[in-house]
């Protein structure tokens, strides 16, 4: 995950099932704004709460889950759902990882939760 792209993988009965969540929020929409840089900070912070909220309530769904990527969103998340009693049950791994492939990711996934590769 960064902040603009969260790639969520679940694995169940031998089935790996993806998807993705998108924050409205590109790197682009930076450029657009620059000339007014408190409103460009205000939209941005908006759309990561609105980002980080959608990832909230997948992940409420899970006994254990691993969050891991090149940026800090990563922390940022994990340090949201540590304020929040909800997700005081689930266990909430964080790694930091480069940039993967999509094989690069399940076998990182796999690892980490140590389930036997095909």
């Amino acid at each position: 995950m960064d902040h603009s792209i969260a790639h969520l993988t679940e694995f169940t009965n031998d089935k790996i099932l993806t998807s993705t969540i998108e924050s409205p929020f590109k790197p682009e929409d930076k450029l657009q704004n620059l000339k007014n840089e408190t409103l460009m900070q205000n939209k941005e912070q908006n759309h990561l709460s609105d980002f980080f909220k959608r990832l909230s309530d997948v992940i409420e769904d899970y006994n254990e889950v691993l969050l891991f990527g090149p940026t800090d969103a990563k922390t940022e998340l994990f340090n949201l759902l540590k304020g929040n009693r909800h997700f005081e049950k689930i266990k909430i791994g964080v790694k930091a990882a480069d940039k993967m492939t999509e094989n690069q990711q399940l076998a990182f996934i796999k690892d980490y939760f140590n389930i036997p590769s095909d």
